[in-house]
């Protein structure tokens, strides 16, 4: 059902009702600087000398570059008084090391950026975290295009002679958006728009679905001469692979519960790091991997503020994770720390979870604030965040320890659309700029180095440029991106506490 490609949803313009079709060229963009310095101030005693460290890749599940619409037919949005034309349908999109996914839009007001890396997330770290219509948007994907492709039993349920795959795409997405993005959207096609009225009223909630593959938890700490871990591999795959991270010490090996070597394992199955008890401090890191379907509605994200996707169909695709181990000598005493981070939507940050594997507590600064971590315990902390913040943090300590965390906060949809021009070219394909702020300009403005009519974002979107400012803040800064969003239907907000 993999159609050719044609063009991007991700452009939106219209016109005020009543009022001719016009530009909106006065910019306003909303900025925001953080610069966040994480200082480590607890050693892992003989854990050897300074060691850089990066979060794990793929914290796991696939990766996939977005392509064009394949499928898709006009629509007409509503919401808030304002009126616009839209293109609805369904996204392909490559997934690094094989196979092919479609995808829906969850995000209708943000620009879809072709060629973006995505990765697969569970709901709380998209903007569907805290939406109480998030499973009838699975529902409504488990029972339309393309999961149903028999188009003439589609055309049935809706009350319709006949569906071709343009209008079935056009109508699915529509009645997604109505409860992502809390919009009304009337495809032109008639036989769509019955189908969006169908589905928007058969909707019933459904599930969240698991993850395609992952690793619980994505770090651990422990001593040399022990089995570090354990790490739970999740996955509904048959069979993963297992591999350890080529330049682990000599003598590190993955294995079971009972010291058995593993090269293969299924869901369910607990890995540890043997570390040889003559070993000195160190690192190391394990990958899974598998050939596997991945369960319809999984979001999927990138980091370089590219419109939501959220998972429609897939082939068997190619699905990775990966975790790390940190450990101190078998005679060593002190804390032995593990450092993981992850977005959480519904606390609008990041969280960074430190475990202590040691005999001594484990002490850090983050903010200016002190947290101290007992020996045999594991706590997280959450990083505050504005919407669209780009962070790149980096947790630092005695003898060199250095841990670094990237993303971007992206945790709900975009806000109320601009009206664009009445030349505009709706709906034609955005290439990906990699997240980049727009340049600065002389009198410290965000420039652009596109034009956003041609580019597919809305002339009056909330945040068309960005400030990039660095800041030095002991080993760590973040630059920020800000664009004022618009939470999804019946989604909650909830202020973003410190720690957990």
């Amino acid at each position: 059902m993999l159609g050719e490609a044609t063009a991007s949803n991700a452009t939106t313009r219209g016109r005020r009702s009543g009022r001719p079709n016009r530009a909106i060229r006065a910019l306003r963009p909303a900025v925001a600087t953080l610069a966040v310095g994480l200082l480590v101030a607890g050693a892992v005693s003989g854990a050897g000398s300074a060691t850089a460290q990066e979060q794990p890749r793929n914290p796991g599940g696939a990766a996939a570059n977005l392509g064009r619409l394949t499928a898709h037919g006009p629509v007409t949005i509503r919401d808030a008084g304002e009126e616009w034309k839209a293109e609805a349908g369904l996204f392909e999109m490559t997934v690094t090391g094989g196979g092919t996914l479609q995808s829906y839009s969850i995000d209708l007001r943000t620009p879809a950026r072709e060629g973006t890396t995505y990765k697969e997330v569970g709901w709380e770290q998209s903007s569907l975290h805290g939406n109480r219509n998030a499973g009838k948007i699975r529902w409504i994907l488990e029972h339309s295009y393309p999961q149903v492709n028999d188009l003439a039993e589609l055309a049935q349920k809706a009350g319709v002679k006949t569906l071709d795959d343009k209008a079935a795409a056009a109508g699915t997405q529509a009645a997604i958006w109505r409860f992502s993005d809390n919009v009304e959207a009337r495809p032109a096609d008639p036989g769509a728009g019955r189908l969006a009225a169908y589905l928007t009223r058969a909707a019933r909630s459904a599930p969240q679905p698991p993850a395609s593959l992952a690793l619980d938890p994505p770090a651990v700490a422990g001593r040399a001469g022990e089995r570090v871990g354990p790490v739970t591999v999740r996955t509904q795959a048959d069979r993963v692979t297992v591999a350890l991270a080529g330049d682990a010490p000599s003598g590190v090996k993955v294995v079971s519960k009972d010291g058995k070597p593993v090269t293969a394992a299924k869901g369910g199955d607990r890995l540890y790091f043997d570390i040889p008890a003559d070993a000195e401090g160190g690192t190391s890191a394990l990958s899974v991997q598998a050939d596997a379907p991945i369960p319809i509605g999984r979001a999927l994200v990138s980091d370089t503020h590219s419109q939501t996707q959220i998972l429609a169909g897939a082939s068997t695709s190619t699905v990775t994770a990966d975790a790390t181990a940190t450990w101190a000598g078998q005679k060593a005493s002190g804390a032995v720390p593990a450092l993981s981070a992850k977005k959480n939507c519904a606390k609008g940050g990041v969280g960074i979870t430190a475990t202590n594997a040691g005999d001594a507590p484990f002490t850090f600064e983050l903010l200016g604030a002190s947290h101290t971590i007992a020996a045999g315990s594991s706590r997280t902390v959450t990083i505050p965040l504005q919407e669209d913040q780009a962070y790149d943090l980096t947790v630092s300590g005695p003898g060199g320890l250095r841990k670094n965390f990237k993303g971007v906060l992206d945790c709900e949809t975009a806000g109320t659309v601009a009206i664009g021009t009445a030349d505009a070219p709706a709906n034609r394909p955005t290439p990906a700029t990699g997240g980049n702020p727009a340049p600065l300009t002389a009198d410290g403005a965000a420039g652009s180095s596109e034009d956003l009519a041609a580019t597919g974002a809305s002339a009056a979107t909330p945040m068309i440029g960005y400030l990039a400012l660095g800041m030095v803040a002991i080993g760590a800064c973040a630059v920020v991106l800000l664009r004022k969003k618009k939470p999804a239907a019946d989604a909650a907000s909830d202020p973003a506490p410190d720690d957990e």
